[in-house]
């Protein structure tokens, strides 16, 4: 009997034993899910933390990239806002960053403008990447009945016209173009070249070419466009997505690409940003998101 007894305890103890542990496991595997839990809300929190990108950006990207801009808040990126987008010439653009202007991202309209911003600090070279082609046109007013300007025809005399300024890659291409039918001469560095070859910046202009000696410069590509949109002048050098961006003008005429330099866009994360994760994002999301390539595509721009 009482080895049958001393059985029944050695049972009971090993039983007790066996739900210590068990109990023991459920309550570290249960720890340890409150862990995993605790860590995955953490991390989502952290996701959501809502962060606001202040971008610089080239004139002739502001309604593309308004548009972007809400198209990439609607896929999946409500924690995300802008600031209110600087939209500039890219050399102005150069100058607020180098007078302590705040941004995440800046977007030339020129290789010259990002390779100065490069130069100067105000962007990190390694996130430096080409984002956009476009081309460089010959337009007038809507209603107008000129066809078919050559550059040849403006150094005949036959078109009064407006271009950038030196601070406008649109003029600085605009140039380029013309110094090769001696409407632009290059001055300085540039002296005794022509087309790629030149800068289109610190030259002049031969107004004694042009009709009614007019050559008018201004500080934004959209300004151009409105100098032919009102009539101003005969003919402006701007980009095919002016066209589409302001209306009331048409093509007449397209710069020959082997007259000026490429036209590409690069975009560059700042030196100085606080949001270099959420900037890349947006930037990788301009490149490769259907819905921002549609959007692009929409404005006359393509993609690099």
């Amino acid at each position: 009997m009482a080895k049958a007894w001393r059985k029944l305890s050695v049972l009971a103890l090993a039983a007790a034993l066996a739900a210590m542990v068990a109990m023991a496991g459920c309550s570290s595997n249960d720890q340890k899910s409150e862990e995993e839990a605790g860590t995955q809300a953490a991390t989502e929190s952290a996701a959501a933390d809502p962060v606001e990108l202040q971008v610089f950006a080239a004139n002739s990207l502001s309604k593309a990239m308004d548009e972007v801009q809400a198209a990439y808040i609607e896929d999946g990126h409500s924690n995300v806002s802008f600031a209110d987008t600087q939209y500039k010439s890219s050399g102005e653009l150069n100058e607020m960053l180098g007078a302590g202007s705040y941004a995440d991202l800046l977007i030339s309209a020129s290789k010259g403008s990002m390779d100065t911003a490069v130069k100067q600090g105000y962007v990190d070279e390694g996130t430096r990447v080409d984002m956009f082609k476009n081309d460089l046109v010959i337009v007038a007013k809507e209603d107008s009945d000129i066809k078919d300007v050559t550059l040849q025809d403006i150094a005949d005399g036959k078109y009064a016209i407006c271009v950038g300024d030196d601070s406008v890659p649109a003029g600085n291409y605009a140039a380029q173009a013309l110094s090769t039918v001696g409407v632009y001469v290059p001055a300085g560095d540039d002296a005794g070249k022509t087309g790629k070859d030149i800068s289109g910046k610190g030259g002049s202009y031969d107004t004694s070419l042009v009709k009614d000696g007019q050559v008018i410069t201004d500080t934004s590509v959209g300004n151009v466009c409105k100098h032919a949109q009102s009539g101003d002048v005969d003919v402006a050098f701007v980009y095919t997505s002016d066209v589409y961006r302001f209306g009331g003008v048409q093509i007449v005429g397209t710069v020959p690409a082997d007259t000026h330099k490429n036209i590409v866009y690069p975009g560059a994360i700042t030196a100085q940003s606080k949001n270099v994760e959420a900037t890349q994002e947006f930037l990788d999301w301009c490149l490769n998101s259907d819905k921002a390539q549609e959007i692009w595509q929409k404005w006359g721009f393509e993609l690099a």
